[in-house]
């Protein structure tokens, strides 16, 4: 342990140096003026002289690299002393992060991993150049920032040579939405201005030759802050958007309305602050929509265009756009039954974290930062008397982002301690990632904070999780236009990747790798297929507990990975083969309403350690 090198002395010595750099880097008021998501009119920030102690007044402009609260102490490069203090005894440590890229020349605003191992970025358009160059003669004109713009606002990040190269896209992505559909294309959807009824597909290749391609067919209704998600048949549905209370369909079937007023987006509405934007969804094993904006969510039959119930009022704070929370639905666990034509429907939980209070976002305009909610909800929606359950994560946050884990466990990392989503509406950012189990009994061991960055990762930030169980974390932007001086949380174009403690090296003989899959024709699976996996392990050993995991590719941005989901197969029978190889016998999920039809990635878990995924198609 690290511990045995320190004398009492220098422990305290190094904890002292600890608050004295905090207390340092208190925020300082700055005249700058601040710029906002949408224009509300202006306003000059108020000079108080005592405040609440849950609210912050800042602007000062220190560089990234310095925390909110310091959670680490450096005695090396490489050592880091967990301490429990600041997290009400929680253990802070675990993890590894590494800078993957200094700069990819465009901050990382939207994220899609797709699967032939590339990652689809891209940010906005209007704001003027990016830093990273199209190929010779390619350019967009009349853009509204500049007559002529020959820099991409996209890219395609290979994640195996940690290598990218340049795409263009043609109209403004701003803040828009997506969804992979059952042939691994993305559609996506919507943006700012003249992209706002766009439709735009991006088709894998592994050429280098692939690039955007925009539809000459449009949305009926301008999508910006909407939220995608794949249906049972294929197609994608498209909700809501800024003053847009409806959802639509693509493509669309002839005997379609081309769009559905949904009354409950404009009941959610908060007047001014908005905060329903980006609502999050989920498809239910019944096959209709679950659907939450504010505080509020209902179940939603698209099809009958009718909510078919109604959930209770999260207590706390607002949670989605811009008092930003983050949501995932916990993994869905398949049992034995349901491959008789009698699909048995799983049990679904709904889990909600952070946010800010209402009125937060005008406050963050006018100067002052309020404190952002450290509370987690979790509601079993197919419960027949469902209530929210309300934990506290460790600290506070606004702009989180959720993902799964092929564990079953949830990270929650990015965002801020203080603030709002907008521009130059957030400080303090919070640098640890923090583990939530939710099947872990113990109410003290649910959380865990683990090792932070360096690096804010504030408003325009995104996080997906990797084919290797690594999680890629980019972007951050909390201005008008890219701005890397004289500001307290530069534009930020780097990448990072953070990998869970899971992949620490002492798990090595744990970690299964697979080496076929029986059954499926070219990794090609049917509806309640019986299929096996033959994997192995590192050195010789029996099979420990293990779970095998379906993990659908999200499409990320502002704090929410649309259309993510965790399957947990059934496991029929597990055999070892040899001393080293193992071979498990399962079912694939049953139906459709279950897992839409596409693309997944396919997770050996043995004791809590996930290997390499194999990408496998369902259909």
């Amino acid at each position: 342990m690290a511990f045995k090198n320190l004398s009492f002395f220098s422990l305290l010595l190094v904890i002292l140096s600890l608050f004295t750099i905090s207390s340092q880097h208190r925020p300082r008021p700055s005249p700058s003026p601040r710029p906002r998501p949408h224009p509300r009119g202006d306003r000059q920030p108020d000079v108080f002289s005592s405040m609440p102690p849950d609210i912050v007044s800042s602007s000062a402009s220190p560089s990234r690299f310095q925390p909110h609260i310091s959670t680490l102490l450096f005695f090396s490069s490489s050592l880091y002393l967990p301490i429990t203090s600041q997290y009400s005894n929680t253990m802070v440590g675990g993890g590894e992060w590494s800078l993957l890229q200094e700069t990819i020349g465009v901050s990382a605003m939207h994220m899609q991993l797709l699967y032939n191992n590339k990652v689809l970025i891209f940010d906005r358009t209007d704001f003027g150049p990016s830093n990273l160059t199209l190929p010779t003669g390619k350019c967009r004109y009349n853009d509204e920032a500049v007559s002529q713009d020959c820099t991409a606002h996209s890219l395609l990040y290979d994640v195996a040579s940690n290598t990218y190269r340049p795409l263009l896209v043609k109209t403004d992505v701003w803040c828009s939405s997506g969804a992979v559909n059952s042939k691994g294309t993305l559609i996506q959807t919507g943006g700012y201005h003249g992209g706002d009824h766009k439709i735009r597909l991006f088709i894998p290749c592994d050429d280098d030759q692939c690039d955007w391609i925009e539809l000459h067919q449009n949305l009926t209704v301008h999508r910006w802050y909407s939220s995608d998600h794949i249906l049972p048949d294929g197609r994608v549905i498209i909700v809501g958007g800024r003053s847009s209370f409806s959802y639509e369909f693509f493509p669309k079937n002839t005997f379609e309305n081309s769009f559905y007023y949904f009354p409950f987006l404009k009941e959610t509405t908060d007047l001014i602050e908005e905060n329903n934007l980006y609502p999050f969804l989920y498809l239910l094993p019944d096959g209709n929509l679950f659907v939450f904006a504010n505080q509020r969510s209902v179940v939603l039959d698209y099809k009958k265009n009718k909510i078919v119930k109604e959930f209770p009022v999260i207590p706390g704070e607002k949670r989605t756009y811009p008092a930003t929370g983050s949501s995932v639905m916990l993994p869905l666990k398949l049992t034995a039954g349901g491959w008789d034509g009698y699909p048995a429907h799983p049990e679904v939980e709904v889990m909600v974290c952070g946010g800010a209070r209402g009125g937060a976002y005008m406050k963050a305009i006018e100067g002052l930062y309020v404190a952002a909610s450290k509370s987690c909800g979790r509601i079993r929606v197919t419960d027949q008397d469902p209530k929210w359950e309300m934990e506290d994560m460790p600290m506070g946050r606004v702009m989180p982002d959720m993902l799964l884990l092929p564990t079953g466990d949830v990270i929650i990392l990015n965002g801020a301690a203080n603030g709002t989503a907008g521009w130059e509406c957030a400080v303090n950012p919070v640098l640890n990632p923090v583990i939530y189990k939710p099947d872990e009994p113990d109410p003290t061991k649910k959380f865990s904070v683990l090792n932070p960055t360096k690096i804010a990762r504030m408003y325009h930030s995104a996080a997906t999780l990797l084919p290797d169980g690594r999680v890629l974390v980019g972007g951050s932007n909390p201005h008008v236009r890219y701005n890397f001086t004289g500001v307290r949380y530069p534009t930020e174009l780097s990448l990072e990747a953070f990998s869970p403690p899971y992949l620490a090296s002492e798990h090595d003989h744990l970690r299964p790798s697979i080496l076929s899959i029986e059954g499926p024709a070219n990794n090609v699976l049917s509806y309640g297929q019986l299929f096996a996996i033959t994997f192995s392990l590192g050195m010789y050993q029996h099979a420990g507990e293990y779970m095998v995991a379906m993990a659908a590719p999200s499409f990320t941005t502002h704090s929410f990975a649309m259309n993510q989901r965790l399957l947990v197969l059934y496991v029929v029978d597990a055999h070892q083969l040899s001393a080293f190889d193992h071979k498990v016998t399962l079912y694939a999920p049953p139906t459709a309403n279950i897992a839409p039809p596409g693309y997944y990635m396919l997770f050996v878990v043995h004791q809590g350690v996930p290997g390499h995924c194999v990408w496998i198609r369902i259909k």
